[in-house]
């Protein structure tokens, strides 16, 4: 088993522009703690941006990685277009090139871009621990951002129908050995 970690949209559009997504401050800093524990267990940190021609575009301030997000050399970066991190994307020979079988799975949005690479993700045969205290979303007009993010949570840690498991962890209970 090789693990990686997997920060999905974590931007400048997404969290430094008012209102922040529902407890960003504590996300990121659970993102700073597994990025750190993965770097110390020598798995890859891959941060994936999301882009588009407009609001996002590539390069521009909004779609910088948030500042308080800790980057180092040897972390990995994926251009998306699509909520699916895999798809039309090079992640997936990346992850094959490194030798990956599971990955943590953390990041924006939980009901759109996180819950579709997860699923993705499982249907390609890697195991999944989604960090459960480390993805987040903004409020909704029908749901809270809480309760997105706890729907989803308990929705993709209980699916049993893929090759692979996905289940839910807090960060003080992931490692990457």
């Amino acid at each position: 088993m090789k693990r990686a970690l997997l920060i999905i949209d974590v931007q400048y559009a997404l969290f430094d522009i008012p209102p922040e997504p529902d407890q960003a401050t504590e996300v990121i800093n659970h993102l700073n703690q597994l990025s750190e524990k993965a770097r110390q267990q020598h798995a890859p940190v891959i941060f994936v941006q999301h882009e588009d021609d407009d609001f996002i575009a590539y390069q521009s301030q909004n779609w910088q990685l948030d500042k308080r997000l800790i980057q180092r050399d040897g972390d990995y970066y994926i251009r998306k277009t699509t909520p699916d991190s895999f798809y039309k994307t090079n992640l997936n020979e990346l992850l094959t090139k490194l030798g990956v079988t599971d990955l943590v799975i953390a990041g924006y949005a939980s009901e759109y871009c996180v819950d579709t690479t997860v699923r993705k993700a499982a249907s390609l045969k890697y195991n999944v621990i989604l960090a459960s205290d480390a993805h987040t979303t903004h409020d909704k007009p029908h749901l809270t951002a809480q309760q997105i993010r706890k729907h989803h949570t308990m929705t993709l840690s209980t699916m049993m129908s893929f090759d692979a498991t996905i289940e839910a962890k807090l960060t003080k209970d992931i490692t990457f050995e």
